[in-house]
């Protein structure tokens, strides 16, 4: 498999004379191939990416290259890419050809990155595992017999399986930081508004943030720097301007105040991952940062009102895919009726048809007030939680999952269990601030731990800085 797994190490061999921005993208498409068992990827874009590699490779020599120039990336299903087929792996819309670029995909473009395909999630990006695609599970390349996370799986496989240097993934509530644990690579999901989501195939809107998978902060930040920032095109997107997310990765963290909520480290957190963390907060401590514990008090609601909001916004979302329009149309229906049932029934999966029913459940008439309303109201306590904390200190520290990759089909018939494992995750969400989840070592059966860094509103750089001096104080 290629070695050229970052825009450093590949800019080095380009200006060595050793490599070209076509070479490397024939060096993923082969191990892509030869990884074809895990299921990464949807669709790969063989002749476009390497038409476009050559493209490069001249612009490289003119010195007109963009920032990103030669980043093989890989796109999650859920993205929109013009003239190529999206389907949030769902068979409802698995013929659709997109008709426009999302803002991200043009921005990438822009700054000369290279799509080298489609990658696998859970349908609409309900899951936790990458288990409920339409297109088959997505196996984890440190362990096959283990989830990949998700339901930004593809993408995350993609990467630490060496199939591209990048991938696109979307986080509603921990979808692209609980598989980048689980696959031990880095992944960050940025404040809710500084994406744009125009062009995103939206799950639930008021929490869906489009952001990067990487093998190293660095590029993670360098992604970041070209997709963030306002789009008129996005009613969410926020006014707010991109600092220079690169040049704050000082490796510095000196004085800093960094959290630590007790409510994220007590029962049901694995062991070995708890002892894991402890350890970087120790190194943070011993470089001069201060450790101060602070309290999230409404953490045992993180979980149900994430799971009531998010249902209820999907089951509104979802209702354009009705068999009538551009969606899957069953050819059993003998009337309108028929039509809307079978042509839902058939098309969408398990999974997503039961956060349909619980959605539409919570907003319909007498149980609204007792749950969505109330729920709401949770989620405005969270943010005030994450508010006081953050007048202590910089940034938190926590576990990204309660446990390393479990064993594929082990939680697929208890939906609650499942749920469970984005505890840790869901609040970034519900609060609307970033997190970063990076490596931190493994269990004692080679499993990665992940570590997870939250941030305040719009402080990309604070968790980037952190990230990065964890990670090259680590190596």
């Amino acid at each position: 498999m290629t070695q050229t797994k970052t825009l450093d190490t590949l800019r080095e061999a380009i200006e060595r004379g050793s490599t070209t921005c076509e070479k490397v993208v024939e060096e993923h498409l082969d191990a892509i191939e030869k990884g074809r068992h895990l299921n990464a990827f949807l669709s790969v874009y063989s002749d476009e990416a390497l038409e476009r590699a050559r493209a490069i490779d001249r612009k490289i020599e003119k010195g007109a290259a963009g920032p990103l120039a030669g980043m093989v990336m890989g796109i999650k299903d859920q993205i929109c890419i013009k003239d190529h087929p999206i389907s949030c792996a769902s068979r409802i819309i698995e013929n659709f050809v997109s008709l426009h670029d999302a803002t991200v995909i043009e921005r990438l473009r822009a700054a000369d990155a290279i799509f080298v395909g489609r990658t696998n999630m859970d349908e609409f990006g309900m899951g936790s595992s990458t288990e409920n695609s339409a297109f088959g599970v997505t196996l984890n390349p440190v362990d096959e017999t283990r989830v990949p996370g998700g339901s930004s799986g593809g993408s995350a496989v993609a990467v630490a399986a060496n199939m591209c240097m990048t991938a696109l993934g979307e986080d509603t509530g921990g979808s692209i930081r609980q598989p980048a644990a689980l696959c031990g690579i880095v992944g960050v999901k940025p404040t809710y508004g500084c994406v744009s989501r125009y062009g995103l195939v939206a799950y639930a809107s008021s929490f869906d943030s489009i952001g990067p998978f990487a093998h190293t902060t660095k590029d993670c930040a360098r992604v970041l720097q070209v997709i963030a920032g306002y789009d008129e095109r996005d009613s969410t997107s926020a006014k707010v301007p991109v600092p220079d997310y690169f040049s704050g990765l000082t490796k510095d963290v000196k004085g800093m105040k960094i959290g630590k909520p007790r409510e994220f480290y007590s029962e049901g957190l694995d062991e070995e991952i708890h002892q894991a963390i402890e350890q970087k907060i120790d190194l943070l401590r011993s470089f001069g940062a201060e450790i101060v514990d602070v309290s999230l008090p409404h953490t045992p609601y993180h979980v149900a009102a994430y799971y009531i909001l998010t249902t209820a916004e999907a089951s509104s979302n979802l209702a354009r895919y009705d068999g009538a329009r551009y969606s899957y149309r069953s050819r059993n229906a003998r009337d309108l009726w028929e039509m809307y049932t079978k042509s839902r029934s058939e098309g969408f999966g398990p999974e997503v048809k039961r956060r349909i029913m619980l959605g539409t459940y919570v907003l319909s008439a007498g149980y609204y007030e007792a749950y969505y309303r109330k729920a709401q109201k949770v989620r405005r306590l969270i943010k005030e939680d994450f508010d006081g904390a953050y007048e202590q200190v910089d940034c938190l520290i926590t576990p990204t999952s309660p446990t390393t990759a479990f064993k594929i089909g082990e939680k697929m018939d208890d939906p609650l269990q499942m749920y469970l494992s984005d505890i840790y995750v869901t609040c970034a969400n519900l609060a609307g601030i970033p997190g970063i989840s990076i490596p931190c070592g493994v269990d004692r059966q080679g499993l990665p731990i992940g570590l997870q860094i939250l941030g305040k509103q719009f402080d990309e750089g604070t968790i980037l800085k952190v990230a990065d001096f964890l990670e090259t104080s680590s190596q």
